[in-house]
């Protein structure tokens, strides 16, 4: 899972929720650092973003986040082109 992640968009999201440090590329042997794992997990599977907005990195469409629901529905306007 860890090699799937966009770590330029992790260390974004990271900078922007003001939470833990992470390393800014993946280390080596990160499999056998327990530290690393533990704020991996934190960050990926404990964070939840209750209210907010989601933006497309494709067509910056801004998706609202409302009580940790993303609606990702585009408006008439939007799915207009």
């Amino acid at each position: 899972m860890i090699l799937k992640v966009e770590w330029a968009a992790l260390l974004e999201v990271v900078d922007t929720l003001h939470l833990i440090e992470v390393p800014k590329e993946l280390i080596q042997g990160y499999e056998h650092n327990e530290e690393f794992l533990r704020k991996m997990h934190h960050v990926l599977l404990e964070v939840e973003v209750l209210e907010g907005t989601l933006q497309c990195p494709e067509l910056g469409h801004l998706l609202p986040i409302s009580r940790g629901i993303p609606n990702m529905l585009l408006s008439n306007e939007e799915t207009e082109t």
